[in-house]
């Protein structure tokens, strides 16, 4: 189950990067999926082993949540210590200076 949900993943990531890029006023986007694949896959294949009785679903990730670690609905701090997650986590191709991407260094906590 795991494998293929990254897989389909991997595939919706795709098609979206074939959509023409964001106008103003938009001046950055972050793909936690590519620049934070290895904590996201870390977290799947462990936590999706099987069918579930809840889903959860959101529009997009906070900048200090799933921004940072690519996982969904993610506090850096619960990802780590609680969940046990591990893996590289890089840069988006084009970092707001406001909102730096930390990975496991960020120390601020995700409201949402």
């Amino acid at each position: 189950l795991a494998g293929r949900f990254l897989q389909l993943e991997r595939e919706q990531s795709a098609l979206l990067e074939e959509l023409p890029p964001f106008g103003a006023p938009v001046s950055h986007v972050y793909r936690p999926l590519d620049y934070a694949w290895e904590p996201h896959r870390h977290f799947v294949r462990r936590y999706c082993r099987g069918p579930k009785r809840v889903l959860f679903l959101g529009m997009n990730p906070g900048p200090f949540g799933m921004a940072q670690n690519g996982v969904p609905f993610g506090e850096t701090r619960h990802v780590r210590e609680w969940l046990g997650v591990r893996g590289r986590v890089g840069k988006p191709r084009n970092e707001h200076p406001k909102r730096p991407v930390l990975g496991w260094e960020c120390r601020r906590a995700e409201v949402s």
